[in-house]
């Protein structure tokens, strides 16, 4: 074969991989889309039924933490799952059972969960979705990240006066409605995270 020929199949065998490539790429941003998907689907469901348990120990504060958790949970989910279908998947749900111990234990993992989600999953699928500039995949991710960021604040503080909380009624948080961003106060003409106009905020107690 001379150097022609075979500079000419190289290019062909190239250009063949080349569509293969494209479309991993993508798989991996939706695979990781639906992974986020469900990881904020289950901690919707999770999350509520900490909430039954806080109000079954009296805290009443924490129960409305937990409750306005699960409305921002909600939004991501919605927003990852219109992603997906923009880039051409389908969102599936996997719900598993929640596991509650006690209030303070159901903290413990909550802080856990959200601070995986915002130091580890959500960074590694930003960079990915940037590598494929999936910009759409970028906003959804970063916006839940935000929120999670927020969550695990709010958590921990509730963790570090969970003795002060008990026998406490129940308390208003507000969340944003497009992003999931949670605040116990709407002290901001927009939102913090998606810069929407503070009355896209839901009141949760």
């Amino acid at each position: 074969m001379d150097k022609f020929a075979s500079i000419l199949l190289a290019f062909i065998v190239a250009a063949v991989a080349l569509p293969t490539l494209a479309t991993a790429a993508t798989s991996n941003t939706v695979e990781n889309l639906q992974t986020a998907y469900n990881g904020e689907s289950n901690a919707h469901a999770r999350y509520l039924a900490f909430a039954q348990k806080a109000d079954q120990e009296q805290y009443g504060e924490i129960a409305s933490l937990f409750r306005a958790a699960a409305k921002a949970e909600s939004v991501h989910a919605a927003n990852h799952a219109a992603v997906i279908k923009k880039l051409g998947g389908t969102a599936e749900l996997k719900l598993e059972t929640p596991v509650v111990k006690s209030t303070k234990e159901n903290l413990e993992a909550a802080i856990k969960g959200e601070t995986y989600e915002r130091d580890t999953m959500y960074p590694e699928f930003l960079k990915q979705a940037r590598a494929e500039g999936k910009r759409q995949a970028v906003r959804t991710l970063n916006l839940a990240m935000m929120a999670e960021t927020e969550h695990a604040k709010l958590y921990a503080d509730a963790l570090n006066n969970l003795a002060n909380l008990k026998n406490t009624k129940a308390k208003e948080y507000y969340v944003c409605t497009v992003c999931g961003f949670t605040s116990a106060k709407v002290d901001y003409s927009k939102c913090p995270a998606c810069f929407s106009h503070k009355d896209k905020f839901e009141k949760v107690s």
